[in-house]
């Protein structure tokens, strides 16, 4: 029997849970009844359970969410992570902090001088886009985000996604992923339809 590990995305990123429904409340509805049918089970670690409660109303749903999704977390002090994996991930942490050093050198030279063209807020926003692409896209850059991929490592769970920087270091890490894009389809097949 398969086991897929959820990320909030699947059930936040229009992208994704436009393939059950086109409004959110309903795709989760969708998601569960064709979950019940689906040889398959379901995991989501607490930690983004809980993310999820915040971004979406569950009130009404949480007791058949629960049915359905398992809500598990990881064991962090049994999960082992190769070593190599923790390299690379430091390495990418450290060249990110680089880069964004860089821009916030850059930023601030614009920002001084009587040749300073833009507005002090205007430097500072481009500041933050810039940053937040530089130290986060492409990253684990959350606790959610370690908890999906523990659990998936730990269950020898698929991983669904829709989060570039987890997928990223899921692939890495050796743990199978499918497109978010096809989980549905995934799941009628699954059920057998």
């Amino acid at each position: 029997m398969k086991r897929f590990v959820l990320d909030t995305s699947v059930f936040t990123n229009p992208d994704i849970y436009a393939q059950f429904a086109a409004e959110p409340h309903t795709a989760l509805h969708e998601f569960l009844a064709l979950a019940r049918r689906s040889e398959a089970e379901f995991f989501m670690p607490g930690t983004v359970y809980e993310e999820l409660g915040h971004l979406r109303d569950l009130h009404e749903l949480a007791a058949e969410f629960e049915t359905v999704v398992r809500i598990r977390s990881p064991r962090k002090y049994e999960v082992m992570i190769p070593g190599a994996l923790l390299h690379e991930f430091t390495e990418e942490v450290r060249n990110r902090i680089d880069r964004g050093l860089r821009i916030a050198e850059e930023h601030a030279r614009m920002g001084r001088g009587p040749d300073a063209t833009e507005k002090v807020d205007t430097v500072i926003t481009r500041l933050r886009d810039k940053y937040r692409d530089a130290l986060r896209r492409g990253i684990l850059d959350s606790k959610e985000d370690a908890d999906v991929l523990l659990l998936a490592l730990e269950l020898d769970g698929i991983l669904v996604s829709a989060d570039e920087g987890l997928r990223e270091w899921a692939d890495r890490a050796g743990v199978e992923l499918v497109q978010p894009r096809y989980f549905a389809r995934i799941l009628e097949k699954l059920a057998g339809e």
